[in-house]
């Protein structure tokens, strides 16, 4: 799943490139945030408010919990008793939020993935407003495909204008890792919340047309199925008539991920640790 690290690495990686100043590495940042939590663990220690003031130690603290219930809970139990896709390598999609999959200690660490780099900004009256969003379903090298595709996001996507060194400390980050790619069996093949969906079709005059929606987009909107697919029908340029939807023979791949979210706040007060330890 995608975690805080690779979040931090793309604000790093967005941040450096507004800043012009060296950026640390994926691996540094993972070895820095290892050493942040152990710091930061000793202080809440003393000060638990500390947990209640970062969402991103709240959510350690809570996988540890839940790692730590499950396991007692399997004790005590035992002593009572995909298709092959060949897909586009650049594609923005529509995403705010998600909560983060649980995490699978027994997975090895992912290195290699399709993945989405969201960036959304705080409105005092609206919350949460896409900023920009832009993946790839090809697999990338995460210590180069997040650095690529966190600046791709934030300065390429062409619905908006590129984002500014003042907008930064508004920023939300959104990283999903893509999984599980499966051909649909029919257009609504596919569950609401658990499912991104890429979908591919064709005009009366043979003009293809191709768009996706991440897994979450839909449930955040509040769409049903169908409305979801004349939305990602729209975001991909079909004018037709909108009763005409079900008439277009559509070819959808859907697909899971696994999302993690950071806001800039959490990013600058490990940056600022990261710049005290080297005093």
């Amino acid at each position: 799943m995608a975690s805080v690290e690779h979040c931090l690495y793309c604000f790093e990686t967005l941040a450096v490139e507004l800043e012009d100043r060296k950026p640390m590495t994926l691996d540094q940042i993972k070895k820095s945030w290892a050493e942040y939590i152990s710091s930061t663990a000793t202080t809440t220690t003393e000060n638990p408010e500390a947990v209640k003031q970062s969402p991103a130690l709240r959510r350690l603290a809570a996988s540890s919990s839940s790692s730590s219930s499950s396991s007692s809970s399997s004790s005590s139990s035992s002593s009572s008793s995909s298709s092959s896709l060949s897909l586009s390598p650049s594609t923005p999609a529509t995403s705010l939020s998600s909560s983060p999959a649980p995490p699978d200690s027994d997975s090895p660490p992912i290195t290699s993935s399709p993945l989405f780099v969201t960036w959304n900004t705080h409105h005092p009256r609206h919350g949460p407003i896409l900023r920009g969003c832009i993946g790839t379903f090809e697999p990338q090298p995460l210590s180069t495909g997040l650095a690529s595709y966190a600046l791709i996001s934030a300065l390429q996507d062409s619905r908006f204008h590129p984002i500014s060194l003042s907008e930064l400390p508004k920023l939300q980050v959104a990283v999903t890792l893509l999984t599980d790619f499966e051909d649909a069996d029919d257009k609504l093949d596919w569950e609401l919340g658990k499912h991104g969906i890429r979908i591919s079709f064709f005009d009366h005059r043979g003009r293809r047309y191709g768009a996706t929606y991440l897994p979450d987009v839909a449930t955040e909107q509040g769409w049903t199925k169908e409305e979801t697919l004349v939305s990602l029908m729209r975001k991909a340029g079909w004018v037709g008539k909108r009763e005409g939807w079900g008439e277009m023979e559509l070819r959808v791949v859907r697909y899971q991920g696994r999302k993690e979210k950071l806001e800039y706040d959490e990013y600058r007060k490990w940056r600022e640790w990261v710049e005290g330890s080297k005093e």
